[in-house]
């Protein structure tokens, strides 16, 4: 396939997993960018290769081995806030300022961005964030790199927003851990799930604080049934 191909099926695989939500169907996209891209870097590496056979043809052709960089690493643990203007992702990389400014990349769209840093400490980093929660401004978001740490600024494109999640993800995964209410229940039968999560959930303070108005309240409606 012509590099031209393959630059546009990259395009449209972006813009897919731009709009996609679904994790399944985010993994397969990602999974397939990276083979896109894969396919792209190999082109572009026998182009030089044949380039450098035609300027230096009177001797045997050398075999050009690609540069050894490890594998890559996924990045998982980062932290992230957010002013009025940006959310701002921080994650640690020990030794990431000592790399060459082209090494770090950041590519952006309005709902994701990607990291990949190459050739730190003979590895590399990648991090894929899909589905941010609101969209970005791909003109305004930036990175910076500071000790040992790599700053993504994603330029909020409606300022003044507050961001409770990253991403869509996360919070469809938050709500569906609330508790649900069904009005057609008994709505005792609701608090009782309520209390069981909070006891469970809770410390030894909260359990034995639980416990006490628990006993209480039996204490109460037994004592009512015998003045009855």
């Amino acid at each position: 396939m012509a590099s031209e191909d393959l630059q546009k099926d990259l395009e449209e695989v972006r813009v897919l997993l731009e709009k996609a939500t679904r994790k399944r169907v985010c993994d397969a996209l990602t999974a397939e960018k990276s083979k896109i891209e894969t396919e792209i870097k190999n082109k572009m590496q026998q182009k030089s290769q044949k380039k450098a056979e035609l300027l230096d043809n009177e001797k045997p052709a050398a075999v050009v081995a690609p540069i050894t960089t490890g594998y890559t690493v996924k990045i998982s643990n980062y932290g992230w806030d957010q002013s009025d203007k940006f959310v701002k992702i921080y994650i640690t990389l020990s030794g990431v300022h000592q790399v060459p400014t082209e090494n770090v990349q950041v590519h952006f769209t309005e709902r994701s961005f990607d990291l990949l840093v190459k050739n730190l400490n003979g590895k590399s980093y990648s991090m894929i964030v899909n589905n941010l929660l609101k969209p970005i401004s791909v003109e305004g978001s930036s990175k910076k790199v500071k000790t040992d740490t790599v700053l993504i600024l994603c330029r909020k494109k409606v300022e003044n927003t507050r961001w409770d999640y990253l991403t869509q993800v996360e919070k469809e995964c938050k709500e569906k851990e609330k508790p649900s209410y069904d009005t057609e229940t008994d709505p005792s039968e609701g608090l009782m799930t309520v209390l069981k999560k909070i006891y469970e959930d809770g410390d030894d303070d909260m359990k034995r604080t639980i416990n006490k108005a628990w006993v209480e309240s039996r204490e109460k409606q037994a004592k009512g049934d015998m003045e009855f």
